[in-house]
C-alpha cells in the first residue's frame, strides 16, 4: 500500500471531493482476529484491526504490591493415607497352598525417637567420609602446590647461579679482552683494590727498610700492570676507531628530539645538525673503497670545496693532498697504490670536521677525555654495577606514568653515593650486599622516586614492597624511623645539587594526597 492515497467523499448530493490521506504504518504486529473464505473462488478474508494500541489502564490508587502479596508462609502438615489390601485363604471349594509361605516373626519395635537416632548416626557416618574426602583432596592440593613452589624455588635458584655464572664469565671475558671505556674502568678499578690490600698487607707485616724494599717492588709491580693495560687499551682503540668515528658524527648529525604532550617524539633539523650531515657524508664518501675514476675525481673536488671554507695550515695541506690525488689518478695510478694517501687524507679532514663540530660549546672545564683520565690514574672507580642500577631505577619509574623526573637527572657517582654513602650498600631488610641483587625503589609508591623517597632493597623485597597498601602494614616502627633518618642524609646532601633545590620546592608546595606514614618527623 502506498504512503498516500486520495479517497472520493461525497460532501453534499452529487458534489464530491478528494481528500488525501496519509497511511500511517503500525509498528505493531497485528493480531489475528479470525476471517472466513469465500467457497467458490477460495479467496480469504481477514477481520480487520485497529491501528490504535489498547487503552492504557486507569491509575488505581489500591496498593497491588506488599510484602503480604508477594510473600506466602509455608505450612507442613503429617497425613497417613489409606491403603486398600487384600488376602486370599482356603475355604469350601478354594484350596490356597502353603508351600511357599513364610512364618513371620516379629522383631523389636523401633520407635521413633531410635529410628531418628539411628538416622543421625548414618548422617554423622557419611559426614565422616565426605570430609575425610575434603581433608585428601585439600591436602593434595596442598602437596601439588608445595611442589610447584618447590620446584619454582629450584628454578630461581638455578636461573640465579647461571646468571651468577654469566656474569663471573664475561667479567672474565671483560678483563681478559677489554674492549670499551667500562672493561678499562674495571680493570683500574681492580688494579687499585689489589693495590690497596698489598699496601695493608706491607703496613701490617713489614717495618723500616723492608717496607720500603715492599713499597718499591709494589710500585714496579703496577707499573707493569699498568703498562699491559695500556697496551690492551691502544690495541682497543686501534680496533673501535672507525666505531667511534661513525658513532661520533652520527651523533652530531642526528637531528634534535623532544617528547611532546601526547607522548610523542618531535624530531627538528638546524643549521648545525644539516652541516654535520654534510660533513658525514663528504667522510664517508671518501673513506669509501670502490668507486670509479669520475666518481673518485669528484668526491675530491666535494672536499676541496669544503675545506676551502677555512683558510689554515690544515686545509692547506688537505687542498695539496687533493690536487696530489687527483693528478695521480689522471695519470692512471692503480688504486692499491694510493691507499696511503687516501688514509692520510681522511685522517687530516677528521680533526677539521671535530673542530667545526666543537666549536659551539658553552661550557667551561674539564672534558670527558680529562676526567676519564684523571680516573685511571687516581680514583679509579667503576661504575658499570651503578650504571646498571640507574637504568633499571629509570626503567621502573617510566613504568609508573606518573612524570616522574629525579631518577633521570641523577649520574652514576650521585647513585654510587647515595648506595654507599647513604644506604651503606646493603639492603635496609636483609643487609644483602650484592649489588647485582639490589635496586633502588620507592618507598612511598604514591609519591615520585627521589634520593629521600627511596629505599634500597633486593630485587625479590622490592616485589614483597610494592604489593604492601601502607608501610606500617610490612615495617616496624623502628624501621620506618631508620629509614627516615637517612632520607633527612640524603635530602641534606642532595639539595646542594643544581636543579634539585628548585625541583624540591616545586614538590613541596604541590599538595600530597597519598597515606600517611606513621613515623617522627624529621626536619
Amino acid at each position: 500500500m502506498p504512503d498516500v492515497i486520495t479517497v472520493k467523499v461525497e460532501t453534499e448530493p452529487q458534489r464530491y471531493k478528494d481528500v488525501v490521506v496519509e497511511v500511517e504504518r503500525s509498528t505493531r504486529k497485528k493480531p489475528y482476529l479470525g476471517g472466513y473464505r469465500h467457497k467458490q473462488t477460495g479467496v480469504e478474508f481477514h477481520h480487520a484491526s485497529a491501528q490504535t494500541g489498547p487503552k492504557a489502564r486507569a491509575i488505581s490508587n489500591v496498593e497491588r504490591y506488599c510484602r503480604d502479596t508477594q510473600t506466602y508462609q509455608m505450612k507442613h502438615i503429617r497425613q497417613q493415607t489409606s491403603e486398600d489390601t487384600y488376602t486370599q485363604m482356603t475355604k469350601i471349594g478354594v484350596y490356597v497352598s502353603n508351600m511357599a509361605d513364610k512364618l513371620m516373626i516379629p522383631r523389636k519395635y523401633t520407635t521413633a525417637e531410635e529410628y531418628h537416632k539411628m538416622i543421625l548416626e548414618k548422617v554423622i557416618v557419611l559426614q565422616k567420609y565426605w570430609r575425610r574426602w575434603l581433608a585428601m583432596k585439600n591436602v593434595t592440593k596442598l602437596k601439588v602446590d608445595r611442589q610447584k613452589r618447590l620446584d619454582w624455588e629450584k628454578q630461581e635458584e638455578i636461573k640465579k647461579r647461571e646468571e651468577k655464572e654469566m656474569r663471573i664469565k664475561k667479567e672474565f671475558e671483560r678483563r681478559m679482552n677489554p674492549k670499551t671505556k667500562e672493561d678499562f674502568d674495571l680493570l683500574y678499578s681492580a688494579l687499585e683494590k689489589w693495590r690497596l690490600e698489598e699496601l695493608e698487607k706491607i703496613d701490617k707485616t713489614l717495618s723500616g727498610a723492608e717496607r720500603k724494599a715492599a713499597l718499591c717492588q709494589l710500585l714496579d709491580q703496577e707499573t707493569q700492570l699498568i703498562g699491559s693495560i695500556g697496551r690492551h687499551k691502544k690495541d682497543a682503540d686501534t680496533d673501535n676507531r672507525e666505531k667511534i668515528i661513525q658513532s661520533f658524527l652520527n651523533k652530531a648529525a642526528a637531528p634534535k628530539k623532544w617528547r611532546g604532550p601526547d607522548g610523542n617524539f618531535t624530531h627538528m633539523d638546524t643549521p648545525y645538525t644539516i652541516r654535520a650531515q654534510e660533513l658525514r657524508d663528504i667522510y664517508n664518501s671518501i673513506c669509501f673503497k670502490y668507486l670509479t675514476q669520475d666518481e673518485r675525481l669528484d668526491v675530491l673536488l666535494t672536499l676541496k670545496h669544503t675545506v676551502k671554507e677555512h683558510d689554515c695550515k690544515l686545509t692547506q695541506e688537505i687542498i695539496e693532498l687533493i690536487d696530489r690525488e687527483a693528478d695521480l689518478l689522471m695519470r692512471g695510478v692503480r688504486d692499491s697504490n694510493l691507499e696511503g694517501l687516501r688514509k692520510r687524507i681522511a685522517t687530516l679532514f677528521l680533526p677539521s670536521v671535530e673542530f667545526q663540530l666543537s666549536t659551539n660549546s658553552r661550557t667551561v672545564g674539564r672534558c670527558r677525555k680529562c676526567r676519564n683520565l684523571d680516573n685511571d690514574a687516581r680514583t679509579r672507580q667503576d661504575y658499570s654495577h651503578y650504571r646498571l642500577m640507574l637504568r633499571d631505577l629509570r626503567r621502573l619509574e617510566e613504568s609508573y606514568g606518573d612524570d616522574s623526573k629525579v631518577a633521570f637527572l641523577l649520574q652514576e657517582n650521585d647513585l654510587r653515593y647515595l648506595v654507599e654513602k647513604i644506604w651503606n650498600s646493603q639492603s635496609i631488610v636483609s643487609a644483602w650486599d650484592d649489588l647485582y641483587d639490589l635496586i633502588l625503589v620507592r618507598w612511598d609508591k604514591h609519591r615520585e622516586w627521589s634520593p629521600w623517597n627511596c629505599v634500597l632493597l633486593t630485587k625479590e623485597e622490592s616485589s614483597a614492597h610494592e604489593r604492601l597498601e601502607t608501610l606500617a602494614e610490612g615495617y616496624g616502627r623502628e624501621l620506618i624511623h631508620k629509614v627516615q633518618r637517612k632520607h633527612a642524609l640524603a635530602r641534606n646532601y642532595f639539595s646542594r645539587l643544581p636543579g634539585m633545590s628548585e625541583h624540591m620546592r616545586r614538590r613541596v608546595a604541590e599538595p600530597h594526597d597519598g597515606p600517611a606514614v606513621e613515623g617522627i618527623s624529621v626536619n
